[in-house]
């Protein structure tokens, strides 16, 4: 609240009487330069004045003869005293002049040297109250002194601002350093954002972006722990008080030391309580000459008094901010072309490098996505009734997928067609905005498209399909290098399919023996079953251009299940399917066990039994080829191919191949379990002697067992394995464990059921090892199966572990995710390691009691 009238008018009459009642400083020294230099003159010539005449008085005789030469001495001596006190009146008049001179010369000099300093003053505070009584009371010396206190309290304050302002300097610097290091807006604003948050302690830093009609978003946030993130929060209505954007349109910087004073929407405090801010400064970003965006500080701790350089600070950052927005600008529209047209190249080299039509399309979706950073980029491919199927696509997580879809609306091809076989390219940034018909935006919405670049793909002068780009996120302004670019890639593409497919016309005559040859020699350099039947399906699938290429293993019922299968994108996978259908094994597992090939060119035209059509529709089949495999003299399963786009009239050279490769795989398969006999007792060997070595150098018991868990559960790639130890009753706890996540640790876990050790100990403690394949195979008692069942237990494999020539516990392997066929290899493994585990615990205990004697004997 301002001072009232009165109370300033008695100021004024308090300082006015203060002038009346006190003398100047050189009024003051005259009269104490009088009192000093004339006072004691007058008052000693005085005194011996005074003194003399009485003396006179007092010793002068006072006879009758001699009164008149009395009178006549006293006389002269009154005259005498009275020269000598004029020459001392004289004296001290003559000192009193010279101190007053003196002391005017002095009392000048401090004038005008307090004068001076208070002009000073007045331009540097001239708001001091103090400074102004001693003005008005003319005491001068008082007030220089005042002045001088006053400056060197200044010299102080200048002294640490100009401090912060070279500290400031150097951080603007060096903040600048690091935005301009980025090359992109968003590094630039990642960058900003930390580096303010650090330099100035602040609770939050971060970028608010507009998009339209000052609506918009929080696109990068630095915040300290343990506060609200404002990242990513759209704000429809920021609630600008009245005339505020303007100012920030003209490069206002706003600082709020306290948001409940000032002068803020209620709206707009509300969002600021919301994130827990007390102090805020703002700074606005331009692009080009557009606002941009605002730069904001936070201060959420506590209410925050912004000092003048940290708001000159922050507005300096925030125009640097826009030089390296404009920088990056121009070092992108720099790149650009330089990089569209690498990125031609490098794009047409790679769908060169690919060979057949399924590389060429798959690598054009990845490389146009990445290249053109969209949502999906997706290959179109027509039917004859110009309806059609998304045969590529490369889509960013988040977004639904479209691929294999079918599209038979007639709207989408009405009106488009015929443009795009005339070689036209579509771009459009908003669906909504280009007069589309409502059928076709309902299924661009349906793919969650927001703008789309569509260009047509050209293969042996007809139009086989369409390249298009969808934008999902938000609309885009398709720039026409972007567009330039899609153009040429979706030409590029329709040369590399000719390319492809007149490459494979020239190879198809001489392909077919020397695809048996690489296709025997890659299934040969495989070394087990599963590597064996993967390079199988793959390689023959290629070498046929087939659709889907599979293996099906025979189950003693001649039913089976799919084992391995390369199938391109547009079809179903049955990897693992189980086919129990008794027609499809009917009349044929003999055939098949014979040698016999059955190639089927139309499944609708050869008298299929009515389940096997349905069988081969569900997978999608119009063709198939099938080839037995052959191993160990019994027939393991069948070579099937799968033609599922249309009817195919298989060539006798394809045949013949296809019942080559299928002999090939027999003796393959052959080959690998013979390898990976000699490879598992070779591999159980050293696996041995590595964990033997490992839990040797272990020199205390917890460490050997916990190294026995860790190997062996790797050795035997199982779920758990874990060391049982027995307590003097046979029950027991868990004492050592080595799991994979996902399942149940069972670590210290207690077991006192007694049926664990009915029909077990005595088998144990003679040294037998119990392999359970399936623990409800195993006839096991319904407390032990509940047991295992707690800890997850499919399969277990047990081995006893002798200490002292005792039964010290079980070495115990768990198969929890599936039953296990555990093989006799595993089992001699295990009883081994089981009995080393025995022996190094002996090791142990004497090595202990060896150093303890020695340690009692020292």
């Amino acid at each position: 609240m301002s001072q009232s009238f009165s109370q300033i008018q008695a100021r004024r009459n308090h300082q006015q009487k203060l002038g009346q009642q006190k003398w100047s400083l050189k009024t003051k020294a005259i009269i104490w330069a009088l009192s000093i230099s004339v006072l004691p003159m007058v008052a000693i010539g005085t005194a011996t004045y005074y003194y003399g005449s009485d003396v006179i008085n007092k010793n002068i005789p006072l006879r009758q003869e001699s009164v008149k030469s009395s009178t006549e001495i006293e006389l002269t001596l009154q005259r005498q005293l009275s020269l000598l006190l004029t020459g001392m009146g004289a004296t001290a008049v003559l000192a009193g002049a010279i101190a007053t001179f003196v002391v005017v010369r002095v009392t000048t000099r401090i004038s005008k040297a307090a004068a001076t300093s208070n002009i000073v003053k007045n331009k540097l505070r001239p708001d001091s109250e103090f400074t102004q009584v001693f003005i008005a009371k003319k005491d001068e010396l008082v007030m220089l002194e005042r002045n001088i206190s006053l400056f060197t309290q200044l010299l102080s304050v200048l002294e640490q601002e100009k401090q912060a302002e070279a500290d400031y300097s150097q951080l603007l610097t060096k903040i600048t350093r690091w935005v301009r290091e980025s090359f992109n807006q968003e590094d630039v604003f990642k960058t900003t954002s930390e580096q303010i948050r650090r330099a100035l302690s602040l609770d939050r830093v971060s970028i608010f972006c507009f998009n339209s009609n000052s609506h918009g978003t929080f696109i990068t946030e630095s915040v300290a722990p343990g506060l609200p993130k404002i990242l990513g929060v759209t704000i429809s209505d920021p609630g600008f008080e009245t005339g505020y954007l303007e100012k920030y349109y003209n490069g206002c910087v706003r600082a709020s030391d306290d948001i409940y004073q000032a002068n803020l929407t209620d709206g707009n405090i509300e969002l600021l309580e919301r994130f827990a801010v007390k102090s805020s400064l703002v700074a606005p970003i331009f692009k080009g000459k557009q606002l941009f965006a605002l730069l904001i500080a936070h201060q959420c701790s506590r209410i925050r008094y912004w000092q003048q350089a940290e708001i000159d600070l922050f507005a300096q950052i925030a125009i640097q901010v826009e030089f390296a927005l404009d920088y990056a600008k121009l070092l992108e529209q720099v790149d650009t072309k330089a990089d569209k047209a690498q990125l031609f190249i490098e794009i047409t080299r790679s769908i060169r490098q690919s060979l057949n039509e399924e590389d060429v399309l798959k690598t054009t979706t990845e490389e146009v996505r990445k290249a053109l950073s969209t949502d999906r980029v997706l290959v179109y491919s027509f039917n004859a009734d110009w309806s059609g199927t998304v045969t590529n696509e490369s889509v960013v997580p988040g977004y639904p997928k479209v691929l294999r879809s079918e599209i038979a609306d007639p709207c989408f091809g009405q009106g488009y067609i015929e443009k795009y076989q005339s070689g036209r390219v579509q771009a459009t940034n908003n669906i909504y905005e280009v007069g589309l018909t409502d059928c076709h935006i309902k299924l661009l919405e349906s793919f969650a498209v927001k703008a789309n670049l569509v260009a047509p793909i050209i293969k042996d002068e007809l139009l086989f399909g369409l390249l298009i780009a969808h934008q999902c996120s938000r609309p885009r302004d398709w720039q026409q290098p972007e567009i330039d670019l899609f153009t040429q890639i979706a030409m590029q593409v329709g040369f590399a399919l000719d390319h492809a497919r007149l490459l494979q016309r020239i190879e198809a005559e001489g392909v077919q023996s020397q695809l048996l040859a690489d296709i025997i020699r890659s299934i040969r350099q495989s070394l087990n079953e599963e590597d064996v039947l993967k390079t199988t399906t793959e390689e023959v699938r290629k070498g046929l251009s087939t659709d889907r290429v599979l293996v099906y293993s025979f189950n003693t019922d001649w039913s089976g299940t799919v084992i391995a299968e390369s199938v391109v994108l547009t079809y179903p996978k049955i990897l693992r399917s189980e086919i129990e259908d008794p027609c499809f094994g009917q009349g044929y597992v003999e055939e098949y066990q014979a040698g016999r090939i059955l190639a089927i060119n139309n499944i609708y035209e050869v008298g299929l039994a009515d389940c096997h059509i349905n069988l081969l529709e569900t997978f999608g089949v119009k063709a198939n080829l099938v080839a037995p495999i052959i191993k160990d003299e019994q027939l393991f399963g069948l070579l099937i191919a799968h033609q599922c786009s249309r009817p195919r009239d298989w060539q006798q050279s394809e045949i013949d191949l296809f019942a080559q490769i299928a002999l090939q795989v027999g003796f393959a398969l052959d080959h690998a379990r013979l390898v990976q006999r000699i490879n598992a007792e070779s591999m159980r060997s050293q696996l041995l002697v590595d964990i033997t070595r490992s839990i040797r150098q272990s020199l205390k018991e917890e460490d050997i067992l916990k190294t026995t868990v860790e190997e062996v559960r790797k050795a035997l790639s199982t779920d758990r394995v874990l060391v049982y130890s027995f307590y003097a009753n046979w029950f027991g706890i868990i004492i050592a464990e080595s799991v994979v996540p996902g399942y149940p640790k069972v670590l210290r876990s207690k077991i006192h059921d007694p049926c664990f050790t009915q029909s077990y100990i005595e088998k144990y403690q003679s040294g037998q090892v119990v392999a359970i394949n399936d623990i409800y195979q195993a006839d096991l008692a319904d407390c032990h199966v509940s047991l295992l069942e707690s800890f997850s237990v499919k399969a277990n494999l047990v081995a006893p572990i002798i200490k002292d020539e005792q039964v010290f516990g079980l070495l115990i392997a768990h198969q929890c995710s599936a039953p296990r066929d555990w093989q006799q290899p595993e089992i001699d493994l295990f009883t081994q390691i089981a009995m080393q585990v025995g022996f190094t615990l002996d090791h142990a205990r004497l090595l202990q009691a060896y150093q303890a004697a020695e340690a009692n004997s020292n």
